[in-house]
């Protein structure tokens, strides 16, 4: 799992640009990944999570010098907007974890600027309202649904199986979707 999700992140890497929130960053692997391969570009990124003891492990292991960690619950009204305004939003396995996927989206959105990029990952399932495999999952959305979250978007989907991740889908079954989305000016 941890080479997917670092596929992920590097996958991420020529998307990301200016002030970045890693929301739901965990450890802050990703977010130190993501600043030291944006670093000549100016990058400044900040990884928010949840779990305070996640944060405290990312700012004793993760740090970089364009990066900080801050607490921040998707699930509370208003809860992203003291963190500021984003160029770029990257969001990784977060969105099957919270009770609205809509509304986290539409949380995010808020804190993304005009002309910004959104990155979203998740697995694909069964639908909003059906059972998972996961205890830890709300749901798992099809793919159709998981599109849906973007129409508002310029919006492309990638499909991940295993570390390779690709752009259009084959007669094979992809467990995985990401979303680079372009909020409109």
């Amino acid at each position: 799992m941890l080479i997917e999700h670092l596929a992920r992140y590097h996958f991420a890497v020529p998307y990301v640009h200016g002030r970045t929130l890693d929301i739901a960053c965990g450890a802050g692997y990703g977010t130190k990944l993501l600043a030291k391969k944006t670093k000549k570009q100016g990058t400044t990124l900040v990884g928010a999570d949840i779990d305070e003891a996640s944060l405290t492990y990312a700012r004793a292991n993760y740090h970089h010098p364009n990066t900080t960690f801050s607490y921040a619950d998707v699930n509370a009204p208003n809860a992203l907007e003291s963190l500021g305004m984003f160029d770029t939003i990257v969001s990784f396995e977060t969105i099957e974890h919270v009770p609205s996927d809509e509304t986290f989206i539409a949380a995010v959105t808020q804190c993304l600027k005009p002309g910004g990029t959104l990155i979203v990952s998740t697995p694909f399932g069964n639908g909003r309202g059906e059972p998972t495999n996961s205890p830890f999952h709300y749901h798992q959305l099809t793919e159709a649904e998981f599109l849906n979250l973007f129409k508002a978007f310029h919006a492309e989907l990638f499909y991940q199986s295993g570390p390779l991740i690709e752009s259009t889908k084959r007669k094979k079954h992809y467990p995985l979707g990401i979303a680079v989305a372009h909020k409109p000016i």
